[in-house]
Formats: C-alpha cells, structure tokens, sequence
C-alpha cells in the first residue's frame, strides 16, 4: 500500500549526569504567555492556508465539526446509594451535571433524570470558575461523598462533603481548603488525607509526602501523622486508599511514588502502618471476599511460589494485615503469551476481568471458592472489540461492560456476572457506511524475531498494488495500548472515501503487559 501519512513519535531521555552540559535553551520563551508566543503560534498557523485553499476543505470540515458536535453519546453509569448516577457534560453544561437515576429508567432509550449538582451553577452562585475533580463516596451506604473541586482545572482542589440523601453539601462537615490534596474515607468519622500541611512539606514537584487521620470535628492543625514519606519522593506524591468490599471488609493502604513505574505500598494497621512486601511494579486493584487483589507488572516470587508479569493474584486480607512482611498469595489470572490484563473490577462476590488476547478484548467473570482457588466462566460478547468495566455494583453482582470496534459503534451491555447472557442497554447509532469495510489482522516480524501485530480497516476486495492511500498510526510508550476503537471521523472522512486505516502495535505499549 501507498503510504500517505507516517507518524514517528520519539522520545530522548538525558541523564542527570549529562545535564550540565546541555545549554540554555533558545525557544524557552515559547513556553510563557507573552505576545511574542502568541505572535509565534498566530504566525505558524498560518500553515493551514494550503488546506483551507482545497476546494473539498469546507465541505470535510463542516462533517468532522458536525460529527464532533453529536450529543448521541452514552451516558457512563455508575452504580451509587442504590441508584445509577451520571456525570454529564455538552455546550450546555459545560462544567457538568452530576445526576441521577434508577436502574429500570437508565435503560430505557431516555432516562429522566434528577440534578444532583450543577457545577456550572454551583460556580456562577460562588464566583468560581470550578471544575469537578473527584468523587468519592463512603461505602457501604454510599451515601456521604468528598467532592473534589478545583478553581480553573489546576491541580489543587477544595474538598467538601456532600450528603446525598439531603442534595446539599454537609454543614460543617470535612471541608480541605485548596491544595493538592489526596484523601481517603477511613470510615464515617475519619479521613486519610495527604496534603501540604504547613509550607514547604511537599516534594520538589509539589506534592504531598506526609499522611495524616483527620477526625471529624477537628481542625486540620488536629490532624495526626501516621506515615511521611520522603521529600525528595518523586512522582505526584504518596496517595492514601481504602477498599470496602460487598462484605464489609476494609483495606487501608498508602503508596508512595518512587518514579514513574515504581512504588512503595503500605498497608494502614490498628498499629500503625507497615510495609507491604508487594514487588514496586504492581498496583492494587480492588477487593472480593477478603482477598486484596493485585496486579503485577514484574515477576514476584512469595510464600513459595513464583508469579510471571502481568498476573493478578490474591492476598488473604487477615493475613497480610497481620503479617505483610511475610505474604502468600495465590494467583487469580495469568497472561499467555499474547495476553494482557486491562482492567478488573469487583462486584458483591465477584471478580470482572477485562482482557486483552492478541489485541482483541474478552471479559471474564471470577468467582473465589472456599478452599482459597477461583473459578471462572467468559462473558460472551461480540468479537473484535475493545472491552472495558464501565461500572460495577458492590450490592449486588450487575455490572456494565463496554465496547467499541473500528466498525462498531459504543455499545454497552448489563450483566449479572456471567449469570446468563448479557443484556445490551445501549448503543450508539452508526456515523458512517461500514457495510462495505472489513477488519484484518497481521503481523510484521522485527529484525530481532518479534512478531509486531497490526490492524488494516479497508474496503472489501481491496486490490494490494499500491494503489489505496493509506493513514498509518502506531504509538509505543507508557504502556498505552492501541486497541480497536470508533472513530465518525476516521470513518466519514477517510474509509468511505476509499482509504485504508492501519493500527500499529507497536513495542512499548501495554498491548502485551
């Protein structure tokens, strides 16, 4: 095929010892908001003239802007104090509507619902331009929640607590002035929260190192430390978690950054607060039943047994809570070898995995047994999509799931975790003629013998003569996967006029751990 249009991305990493010889940068203004900058940007984009001059520009313009501007879109659900809430934004609501609905009246085609908390309104009566941040709800209720606001869309934010049963924010209940704050509900009355707690105690990005139990009633002065990280920390600072699960268990944890791939964990005991022995390349993920679910992104050898990357395992909440220097866990899922985990989530008593297998998503429903082991069963779901949890529910086993392929559209289906076939409650309408498309899959082989896998969406009885142009995107780094996904766009403006699109699977992306 033709190539019409190549994307190299690289990225060059110099190391602290070559610092002092790299001189002063000459473009450094580039980065101030002066007229200079501005007369440089006004001047560079002028390069859209060329574009502008084709006399099919306006015509391709006005349906990507039609198509960007759709209101058809799925309203992510999650499952809140027994109801279905809704974060909402269009050019109405442009910072957002935060409602609410039942679960009977979501799935029908136009679900009334009920304003919870109009940020937009909220800002105006408060003379505020707030962005939300953040929403954390107190399990099991679910009915108390930290809301998370910040002044313009920077990263400090103001946190409030908000009663869901009266619609109204807590008087006098916790209130974190603005800052970086990262916060936990340890229970009812007790919040874990890291922040800046006098000047200066952050790292040198600016970030919180030191962990404190703030008590309902009490000032922030008030606050106890229980954990303090370092200030020379990397990353955005040590983070404090707690995990209920649909039993009632809690798990409270902090982690603290080392850099971009590695941290620390720390599990939150009556005691005090102690290092979990969890390998610096894995991340808690939830818990079921009593077992702290973990995920593995290195090899981890404990209590006997070895574990690959990318493996999820389980631990005994009891026993890591008693003795986390000393853990045994137990393995939930292991990749094969063009397997990767995508996210998991859980239900009352069950795990949900979403998967990725060769670049293709599969769902999966987990189940703990008696004896420690876990049983397993797949969700049947159409092929050739990508898979994702979009909301799971903590009272009973019902969970969304979602997708999307290059030929299909957003759907997402209801399950009762496996209990049956699962339910589709929405989808989006189609936004291009895909009737004559098809999906291929292959793979190029690197010099060094890795096979590089790849998608072509073309039209049907394609002639390979280099005849078709072709739009080429590959992307490799932080393990961002390239999956198969809708683009109107892509589709209107590009395969319905005859182009092949091509999904390159690159290495560095998380398509394969």
């Amino acid at each position: 095929m033709r190539l019409a249009l190549g994307i190299v991305i690289a990225a060059l990493t110099l190391t602290a010892a070559h610092a002092a010889d790299i001189p002063t940068d000459p473009n450094i203004w580039l980065e101030q908001d002066s007229p200079r900058a501005m007369a440089w940007v006004a001047a560079h984009n002028q390069s859209v003239a060329p574009l502008q001059a084709d006399p099919r520009y306006q015509g391709f313009y006005d349906e990507a802007l039609a198509l960007a501007s759709a209101k058809d879109r799925i309203p992510v659900p999650s499952f809140t104090h027994g109801e279905i809430y809704n974060f909402w934004q269009d050019a109405d609501h442009l910072r957002g509507l935060w409602r609410k609905t039942t679960l009977a009246d979501y799935e029908k085609p136009n679900p009334t619902w009920t304003t919870v908390l109009d940020i937009d309104a909220l800002g105006k009566a408060e003379g505020k331009s707030w962005v939300l941040k953040g929403i954390d709800c107190l399990p099991p209720e679910e009915r108390l929640c930290l809301i998370s606001l910040s002044d313009g869309g920077e990263d400090a934010v103001e946190v409030r607590e908000f009663d869901l049963a009266a619609g109204a924010f807590v008087a006098g209940g916790f209130h974190l002035p603005r800052g970086k704050h990262r916060v936990a509900w340890e229970d009812a009355n007790h919040l874990l929260v890291a922040s800046e707690w006098t000047p200066g105690e952050a790292t040198p990005s600016g970030y919180p190192y030191i962990v404190k139990r703030l008590t309902r009633g009490q000032p922030l002065s008030a606050a106890v430390e229980i954990y303090r990280g370092e200030k020379s920390d990397g990353g955005y600072g040590v983070s404090p978690a707690v995990i209920v699960d649909g039993a009632g268990n809690r798990f409270g944890y902090i982690e603290r950054p080392l850099d971009t791939f590695h941290h620390q964990t720390f599990v939150v005991v009556p005691r005090g607060v102690e290092k979990l022995a969890v390998p610096e390349k894995s991340e808690i993920q939830d818990m079921v039943a009593g077992r702290v679910i973990v995920l593995l992104n290195e090899a981890w050898q404990a209590g006997g047994r070895s574990f690959p990357s990318g493996s999820l395992v389980a631990l005994d909440l009891k026993a890591a809570v008693a003795d986390p220097a000393n853990l045994h866990p137990t393995l939930i899922w292991a990749p094969g070898p063009r397997e990767s985990l995508s996210e998991a989530g859980a239900t009352r008593d069950k795990l949900i995995l979403a998967t990725l297998d060769n670049v293709r998503g599969r769902a999966f429903v987990y189940t703990p047994t008696a004896d420690g082991a876990w049983t397993h069963s797949r969700i049947d779901l159409p092929d050739n999509l990508t898979l994702g949890i979009a909301a799971a529910d903590r009272r009973s086993d019902l969970a969304f799931v979602g997708g999307s392929g290059f030929l299909q559209p957003s759907a997402l289906w209801l399950t009762r975790a496996g209990e049956g076939p699962p339910r589709e409650v929405k989808s989006l309408p189609a936004k291009f003629d895909a009737s004559r498309e098809v999906v291929d899959q292959f793979e190029a082989t690197s010099s060094d013998g890795t096979r590089i896998p790849y998608f072509i969406v073309h039209r049907r009885g394609l002639p390979q003569d280099g005849s078709t142009p072709t739009l080429l995107y590959a992307y490799g780094g932080f393990q961002v996967s390239l999956t198969p996904s809708y683009s109107p766009a892509i589709g209107k403006l590009w395969l319905e006029r005859g182009g092949a699109y091509v999904i390159a699977n690159i290495r560095g992306g998380g398509e394969f751990g």
